[in-house]
């Protein structure tokens, strides 16, 4: 099957399963309607996430880790067998690995363990914790407001392009930040069920929850601590102590999830360990590896990942907030978007999805904005203005959609440059380096082979032989005359990489 007759299938099933999940909407069947809804979102991502191929940034790393993880499941490394020197303090072609925390490694290591080393078990974890996301900001907005809105938001959700990429690998981030954002979204809502309940139980999930978001990108992830003491205090069912004690075994909880595996890397790789907390802390004060904007970077972004119109919610939502200030609820919301806006525009690295797990707030402004809209116009004598705004509010981000996923693209998805690396691993070669291969991490993938972009000088060839390696050349049309003369190097041939 073509990709453009699998785009449009694609595209016209979902598009099926979310007017019916409309149509269930307005007549207040919430489970049905959320239901079409978790599967059209699923069958979105299921479709974007079947590219053939790693991408480039940074999902490449990412799988070579994970894959690296089956075999040893505490020492990651990205080199499994560095057999030429290497800097420790360079995570593109170090050995041991500790750049991203471990949870979403594992996740896909796990994942490739169980059905196999491959593009769809790779992402897999994120294609299911990605739907399953759409159910739990359904939770979260009909807590904090009521049904319709918890739908709505659900819906913004499961369309939007931005997590559809990021779950598909396609853009930077991907996997860590589609992790990030579920266990965020997960302990909100057992903070959620805690405070509805009073069963420490969910105190205990939500703080497992957070030490797992902090496994997944650090620190960021304390934003739940603040959401849950105002969804705590709205409740007027618990005391001071009681409130200090929870607070203790949540926060204990998360930290007996995340700290050991942060003395563990310090003390098995204190080097990395530590160059790695240097260079995270670097994020704020420099703008590192490009990636860069202004103080305002943010604020011209969140149009393009949430539609133009994004600022009419945003700040009706925010100005609400403001007017009436004891609304806990409305505060939380507040503050699980503005705290990481705020620290990530002060930050000098910047990067599209490092606001990512606050998007449900955004989700959750949108869709009560939109069904205020929607009651306002019912008395107003410029009904089209407001018809204008609700259709828009939902087409600028389908649109947007449509333009990440893709779906009437021709790209060839299952590419030559793949193949010929699966089949070179066919061979079996033992102790085999590939030199002269421009993408060597996507190689070690693919293969069981080290691979390095260069060819190093014949001493070190001849020392690698003697060390009873099977030394293979890429010949891109380039091989060095010292390569051609020399014996007992194989030479390959395989299709570059786009």
């Amino acid at each position: 099957m073509s990709n453009l007759l699998f785009g449009i299938l694609t595209i016209s099933f979902s598009a099926l399963g979310y007017f019916f999940s409309w149509r269930y909407w307005t007549k207040d069947n919430y489970k049905i309607a959320i239901l079409l809804l978790v599967i059209g979102g699923l069958v979105l991502r299921f479709y974007t996430s079947a590219d053939f191929y790693l991408h480039a940034w940074d999902e490449r790393y990412h799988a070579l880790v994970a894959k690296n993880l089956i075999r040893h499941p505490f020492i990651p490394t990205l080199y499994d067998n560095p057999v030429l020197t290497y800097d420790y303090k360079s995570w593109v072609a170090n050995h041991i690995w500790v750049h991203k925390q471990p949870m979403p490694l594992w996740g896909m290591a796990v994942s490739m363990w169980l059905f196999g080393v491959n593009e769809i078990a790779l992402r897999l974890p994120s294609i299911l914790l990605s739907t399953t996301g759409i159910y739990l900001i359904f939770i979260i907005g009909s807590y904090f407001f009521n049904k319709k809105t918890g739908y709505l938001a659900a819906f913004f959700f499961s369309i939007n392009g931005l997590i559809i990429e990021l779950t598909a690998g396609r853009v930077a981030t991907d996997h860590i930040d589609i992790y990030f954002l579920f266990f965020v979204e997960l302990a909100i809502v057992f903070s959620i069920y805690f405070a509805q309940k009073g069963k420490m139980i969910f105190n205990i999930l939500a703080g497992i929850s957070i030490g797992a978001a902090i496994l997944s990108k650090w620190l960021p992830a304390l934003i739940v601590i603040p959401i849950w003491f105002l969804i705590v205090v709205d409740t007027g069912k618990f005391r001071p102590k009681e409130i200090l004690t929870q607070f203790i075994i949540l926060t204990g909880t998360s930290i007996l999830v995340f700290l050991p595996w942060q003395i563990y890397i310090y003390q098995a790789f204190p080097l990395e360990a530590r160059w790695e907390a240097s260079f995270n802390l670097k994020h704020i004060t420099e703008a590192l590896e490009g990636q860069t904007g202004s103080f305002y970077y943010f604020v011209n972004q969140i149009r393009i990942n949430y539609g133009e119109l994004i600022y009419l919610p945003l700040l009706w939502f925010l100005w609400k907030t403001v007017k009436n200030k004891s609304d806990k609820k409305r505060l939380a919301i507040s503050i699980w978007f503005l705290i990481p806006f705020l620290f990530f525009s002060y930050a000098n690295t910047k990067m599209q999805a490092y606001i990512l797990f606050a998007s449900p707030a955004l989700f959750i402004m949108t869709a009560e904005f939109w069904l205020m809209l929607a009651a306002y116009r019912k008395n107003h004598k410029l009904k089209w203005a407001f018809n204008l705004i609700l259709i828009l509010l939902i087409a600028l981000p389908i649109r947007y959609a449509i333009e990440r996923i893709k779906p009437f693209d021709q790209t060839d998805r299952n590419p030559q440059w793949v193949n010929d690396l699966k089949t070179l691993n066919e061979s079996k070669i033992t102790n085999g380096i590939l030199f002269n291969y421009t993408n060597p991490i996507e190689a070690m993938f693919y293969t069981d082979i080290t691979v390095y972009q260069n060819i190093p000088e014949n001493n070190i060839l001849n020392d690698l032989q003697r060390k009873g390696y099977t030394i293979l050349i890429n010949d891109n049309g380039n091989i060095p005359e010292r390569i051609k003369t020399k014996t007992g190097i194989r030479t390959v041939k395989l299709t570059p990489a786009n």
